[in-house]
């Protein structure tokens, strides 16, 4: 037999394009328009349906960047269509390539009653079915004209990402404004023809199937009337129902469809318009359920679920319902989709604290999986926080993404840093936007890597990131592939049905150790700084605030601010979503989380300042507060009292040019280039630095990455550097303890001051850079003699240890990578710590040196800045302050610590009273990371704590008050059902595993 396959092949796609399709809707007539465009940002559902509109005529051009227009859409349905299904078809300019990435629109009814909305992929509001005739239409549709920031060609700069330099120039032609019959039997036959067509790509070319499927096409092709499509399309569908009735495998793989749309709550497009993105998309994923029986949709992130309850009231009504009845779940039970690489431990529980508690006190439901489809990697000890918040089960899909290896498994346990295993899934379909398409299936089924163990996967369907979900093409596909020879089996399941089926069908999956390192969209660990920097603060001062308040409650009467707080935390919780916190967000996105930061920063101060002055009472005694874990200058962790004297400093010049810093403890010397030739620790008679190197030192590279340029940092940036060695001024300090230092390099300019505090091991450098440049990544170098092949890194309530080698590929790939206040690196006895106030991208390697010696040089780079242009043109553009310091001799105690005290630098309050601490802990291996009164407004206090050096701990936890009754909670401050410590009055004896998380509430006598 000839092979016609080619030939048929592509005759289905020209008949489908040019006839098929087209005659879904064989009749229509044009909607008389008009619009009115909101003159500054979106108004209110009543003004916008008020407002008096302007005519305007299909092929008009509208939308300035980031404008809402409203428009009036009225006709009236023919008489001659009676008994036939109408839709109004408004296409406001869509590019059907970009669902979620350009223009949008919301429509509602006269009396404001939200219908469902309108983007690429879904252009049709149903007006009957059947129609009587003669029927009036009139809608409303609010429209945004959101730029395309990331269009054909991608990651070129542009100012449309911020309202203030968009300009004005309409940027949409209205395209369609129809109503229109719509012919299900064609739609019914479209879609036959799709999945067949498509599956019968993914067979193999000398299957039996795959010929089974072509010729009962061609027969339907056959039966088709080109001039008659409407009225042959039944007989076309017959030709197909053969081949469409063919069972699956009893093998097949099984696929969990659920519907979706990760929205991400600001990337392109500012917050704002998220709000509307996901009333969009609810709505249309609410209509979608009332129409398909089947359908199941799962929505993650709190935040956008609360942000529908409070701005569109008429929506969260459907949503209500959907969810009583089991068809609209919520997934993930955090507030957001967050980062998970630079949250702090407090901020990564508050995540699912709050997350959580919405969908309980909402719905009444209980999360037992995260929800992460898009989080650029995953911390080591984040496990441990999701079985604290008392769920058990992660999905993601990002890891597929990674640039070197591929991830060994889809289906796993996977084990944080204190041993906690939490049952994980990485769909092999590898998308979280799944149309349905045969392609994706048959990858899905392919890539699946736990074939013979496990047969089950999960595919988030939807169209996403912008939003837009699950539309009734995608339900009409999954309807034929329930069961369909060839393909995946798929069903509609909410995500705990799939985990529930996974975990029973997979008992015992292999285990992955550590973080989940995202081999891709390393420099999102350095882009915009001040969001991180914000960031940082933001949470130290949460502490700060609850600690001082909790504090003045038990001690003076305070009257604590609950829903402050609680409003300030989903504030910061927010602004770690995974595309603002990284940096990789639109300049309009940057600039409000900088305003934001600063008004936050305000009110957590006047917190504190006002807690403060009411437990240290009216005086002039000189305290000092010490909200650090570990006690300072001889106040108590979480006290106040004098502060001690602490030793001397000098500084002396340096024979060979430079200064000379000396305290007793440490000898820095620094030379005439400003750098740090010499770290000198006194006690253990050991040098720092390592020999013929200098630490201190700024390095300039290249940054020009092949793609995605605020997300990734490519590995040849390393291939060129400039040393930054000239100085401008080299002056010692007025303060008799510190050295300044200028330069100038570029357009730019650095102003540092080392200097040595009294009495500590630490020298600190404080860095503020004047940043001018653009597509450069600058580094700070510190060259250690030490001889390490791990170090540690911290990350949320302990830390682990990565190579400084480059063994394996795994080991190359992560050659940029996350800490939060320290990285620590020793040889047996003695070791270094480098530890920051608001950075965590940074790098180490080592060389063994060749001449000398022949010891080895540990290098420690700290990442401060880069300059990507896309999608903010300006990326950290301006002056930026950020303060380091080196610890010679530190164990991994003592990184511990002085992370810590860089992060919460005391406050001094003159008043009358030392103020005692609510509780200490007599093992300094035992951190306290929360001190607060329980949410629900008990008045009890909730302390968290963990065993912070990564062995096992005994301590004595001690409250300050009488004590009622102490119980062991999870996050959401709930009884864990763990049995409490022993107890005697308010001291509670602990014995810790390594680095084990434990809250305890305490009810106060």
């Amino acid at each position: 037999m000839h092979d016609d396959r080619s030939l048929i092949e592509a005759r289905l796609k020209r008949v489908l394009d040019e006839r098929i399709r087209p005659a879904v809707y064989p009749e229509s007539v044009p909607l008389d328009v008009a619009v009115w465009h909101a003159p500054g940002e979106p108004v209110p559902v009543a003004e916008g349906l008020a407002a008096e509109p302007e005519p305007i005529a299909v092929g008009a051009r509208w939308g300035a960047p980031w404008g809402t227009s409203w428009f009036r859409v009225t006709g009236t349905v023919p008489d001659e269509w009676a008994g036939r299904t109408v839709e109004a078809l408004l296409d406001l300019g869509f590019d059907e390539n970009m669902p979620g990435f350009q223009c949008e629109g919301l429509v509602y009814r006269p009396d404001g009653t939200p219908v469902k909305g309108l983007n690429p992929r879904n252009q049709w509001v149903r007006v009957g079915a059947p129609v009587a005739g003669g029927e009036e239409v009139r809608l409303h549709v609010e429209a945004a004209s959101n730029p395309v920031i990331l269009d054909y060609h991608p990651f070129r700069p542009t100012w449309l990402g911020d309202k203030d330099t968009a300009g004005h120039e309409p940027q949409y032609t209205l395209t369609r404004m129809d109503l229109a019959v719509f012919d299900e039997t064609v739609w019914q036959l479209v879609t036959d023809l799709e999945v067949l067509g498509e599956l019968m790509a993914e067979l193999p070319a000398d299957a039996q199937r795959r010929y089974e499927i072509l010729r009962a096409v061609e027969r339907a092709l056959d039966a088709v009337d080109l001039q008659d499509v409407g009225g042959t399309a039944e007989r076309a569908r017959s030709c197909l129902a053969e081949v469409l009735a063919v069972p699956a495998a009893p093998s097949a793989h099984r696929i969990s469809a659920v519907g979706h749309a990760h929205i991400d709550s600001a990337w392109l497009w500012p917050l704002r318009e998220t709000v509307r993105k996901v009333a969009r998309t609810t709505a249309n994923m609410t209509a979608l359920i009332e129409d398909e029986p089947d359908f199941v949709f799962a929505m993650s992130q709190a935040q956008q679920w609360a942000w529908v309850k409070e701005h569109r009231p008429e929506v969260w009504a459907r949503v209500k319902k959907a969810v009583a009845d089991g068809r609209f779940v919520p997934a993930g039970g955090m507030w957001v989709e967050s980062d998970t690489n630079m949250p702090g431990s407090e901020a990564m529980a508050r995540q699912f604290v709050h997350g959580k508690r919405f969908f309980l006190d909402e719905f009444g439901i209980e999360n037992d999986e995260a929800w992460l489809p898009d989080t650029f990697g995953f911390a080591a000890g984040l496990p441990q926080i999701i079985r604290a918040a008392g769920s058990t089960r992660l999905l993601t899909q990002k890891i597929s993404w990674s640039q070197t290896n591929r991830f060994p498994h889809h289906t796993f346990q996977w084990e944080g840093i204190d041993g906690t295993r939490i049952f994980t899934h990485f769909p092999p379909v590898d998308t979280y936007n799944c149309s349905m398409k045969g392609s994706e299936l048959a990858h899905a089924a392919r890539n699946f890597k736990d074939k013979g163990r496990a047969r089950h996967s999960l595919a988030p369907t939807g169209y996403g990131d912008g939003g837009g979900g699950t539309t009734r093409e995608m339900v009409a596909k999954a309807a034929r592939l329930r069961s369909l020879e060839g393909s995946a089996a798929v069903v509609w399941e909410t995500p705990a049905d799939f985990f529930a089926r996974a975990e029973a069908e997979y008992p015992d999956p292999p285990v992955w150790v550590g973080e989940l390192y995202l081999e891709l969209h390393r420099a999102t660990l350095t882009s915009q700084a001040k969001t991180k920097q914000g960031n940082r603060r933001s949470e130290h001062l949460l502490r700060e605030a609850e600690l001082w308040a909790a504090t003045a409650a038990v001690r003076a009467g305070f009257p604590y601010p609950y829903e402050q707080l609680d409003r300030i935390w989903k504030t910061v919780l927010l602004h770690q979503f995974h595309d603002i916190l990284p940096g990789s967000s639109i300049a309009w996105v940057h600039r409000e989380a900088r305003a934001t930061y600063q008004r936050i920063a305000a009110e957590l101060d006047g917190i504190v300042d006002a807690a403060q002055r009411a437990l240290a009472g009216e005086g002039d005694r000189p305290l000092l507060f010490n909200a650090a874990p570990h006690g300072r200058g001889g106040v108590p962790a979480g006290g106040a009292g004098p502060e001690q004297p602490s030793g001397e400093v000098t500084v002396s010049d340096r024979p060979e040019g430079g200064h000379v810093l000396a305290n007793g403890l440490l000898r820095i010397e620094i030379d005439a280039r400003g750098l740090v030739v010499s770290t000198y620790d006194l006690d253990a008679d050991r040098e720092t630095i390592a020999p013929g190197t200098a630490a201190n030192l700024l390095q300039l590279h290249p940054d020009f990455p092949n793609m995605w340029d605020a997300w990734d940092v490519d590995a040849f940036y390393r291939n060129a550097v400039t040393d930054l060695t000239d100085t401008d001024e080299l002056t010692a300090g007025a303060d008799g303890r510190s050295v300044r230092v200028v330069r100038s390099f570029g357009s730019s300019r650095v102003t540092q001051v080392l200097s040595l505090p009294p009495g500590e091991r630490r020298l600190l450098i404080d860095t503020e850079v004047d940043w001018h440049e653009t597509e450069k990544f600058l580094k700070l170098a510190f060259p250690l003699d030490l001889h390490a092949e791990r170090y540690a890194s911290e990350t949320q309530f302990g830390h682990f240890h990565r190579p400084t080698h480059t063994n394996t590929s795994w080991e190359w790939a992560k050659f940029e990578a996350c800490n939060h206040r320290f990285v620590q690196l020793e040889e047996p006895g003695w070791g270094v710590a480098v530890v920051n106030d608001s950075t965590y991208g940074h790098d180490v390697t080592r060389k063994v040196r060749t001449d000398g010696d022949r010891g080895t040089t540990t290098t420690v780079r700290v990442s401060l800045l880069r300059a990507p242009r896309f999608p903010d043109p300006e990326t950290d553009q301006g002056i930026h302050r950020f303060r380091h310091a080196l610890v010679p001799g530190a164990g991994i105690g003592d990184a511990v610590r002085e992370g810590w005290r860089i992060n919460l630098p005391e406050r001094r309050v003159t008043g009358a009273h030392e103020v005692a601490p609510l509780v200490t802990v007599d093992n300094d291996a035992v951190v306290v990371t929360a001190v607060k009164l329980a949410d629900d407004g008990s008045g009890d206090l909730v302390v968290r704590f963990h065993e912070a050096h990564g062995g096992r701990a005994r301590a004595t936890l001690t409250a300050g008050f009488e004590v009622a009754d102490v119980t062991v909670t999870d996050l959401l401050e709930r009884p864990s059902g763990t049995p409490a410590p022993g107890r005697t009055g308010g001291a509670v004896s602990l014995r810790l595993r390594p680095f084990e998380l434990m809250t305890l509430r305490f009810r106060r006598a």
